[in-house]
């Protein structure tokens, strides 16, 4: 266990310096620059800019500079937030994300689950079909289709919860991460209830469930101290990387509800042409991925000793 858990945040630095130099080029081949035409800057004056960030310097040593930088667990000055560096953004908006992606996450885990395991209970009978209908519905509706809806409905016509922004609302009795929430965890409700239902039926059909019955054991206990430890292994193999993506931010909820969060960060430095702040974010996501994949795993091992080896 010991010997896994060094070997993947060893692998930890290897993975974040490739994901930042694919994601330093491919930036840098964007057209414009973080102060280009758009600014409406003079010549003398993105000079002087080009200067003091350095981006007056070769490509390749600009590469050198920012990974020397990283090294040391500075992600560099933010252009469109001139007083705060990447650091301070991310420790300003990755506390938003957090709340949602936490929320979502249980939301999701909840309701999906529990539909899964229902329908893995009942399977060929209209407990089966009802919640798998109602999953592949949630699959095949995107999150900037479900954002809306709700806001609609719940904000403008209910009016029961801020349809947007996230400082200052007290108007609606529900909180503003409720909605950006709820369109998460739904979404990903629908993919849990369907890995649920799989694992669940290939651990039911398994022997030791046929001894455990032929026995005479409950079928409560069977569900919950016998089979659901093996289903959900699936399950827990999927949430490692979702829940890193959760709580990092999702680009389009963030946007359709205008929540400040690390996902509206990232799509604003990519419009500003921030090329620190889109390294830092990616990297930052790079590094939960490699984080929650892990704890995945070391989850995995504890619900199913086969896999330790």
């Amino acid at each position: 266990m010991i010997k896994l858990i060094v070997s993947r945040l060893l692998q930890l630095i290897p993975v974040v310096w490739i994901v930042l130099t694919v994601t330093f080029f491919l930036s840098k081949s964007i057209p414009g620059g973080p102060f280009s035409a758009e600014r409406q800057v003079t010549p003398e004056v993105k000079q002087k800019l080009d200067e003091y960030y350095g981006l007056d310097k070769s490509l390749l040593e600009q590469y050198v500079h920012y990974i020397a930088r990283v090294a040391h667990f500075d992600l560099g000055p933010s252009y469109t937030y001139q007083t705060s560096s990447v650091n301070e953004v991310i420790a300003r908006a990755f506390p938003v994300s957090l709340q949602i992606g936490t929320l979502a996450f249980i939301i999701a885990l909840a309701i999906g689950v529990t539909a899964g395991v229902v329908a893995a209970i009942y399977k060929n009978q209209i407990w089966d079909y009802l919640p798998m209908s109602l999953a592949m519905a949630g699959i095949c509706v995107p999150t900037f289709v479900m954002g809306p809806i709700l806001a609609v409905y719940f904000g403008l016509t209910l009016k029961i919860a801020p349809v947007s922004g996230w400082y200052g609302l007290d108007y609606a009795p529900l909180h503003p991460m409720i909605l950006p929430a709820v369109t998460l965890g739904l979404f990903y409700a629908a993919y849990i209830a369907r890995l649920t239902r799989g694992g669940m039926l290939d651990v039911l059909n398994q022997d030791f469930i046929r001894t455990a019955r032929a026995k005479g054991v409950p079928d409560r206990d069977i569900i919950f101290k016998h089979a659901m430890r093996g289903g959900l292994l699936p399950v827990v193999s999927f949430l490692g990387p979702e829940f890193a993506g959760l709580i990092s931010g999702s680009f389009v909820v963030e946007k359709v509800f205008n929540v400040p969060g690390l996902g509206q960060e990232f799509i604003k430095s990519v419009f500003n042409r921030d090329y620190p702040l889109i390294l830092g974010t990616v990297a930052f996501f790079a590094v939960l991925i490699v984080v929650f994949n892990l704890l995945a795993d070391l989850l995995q091992s504890a619900m199913d000793p086969r896999t330790r080896k």
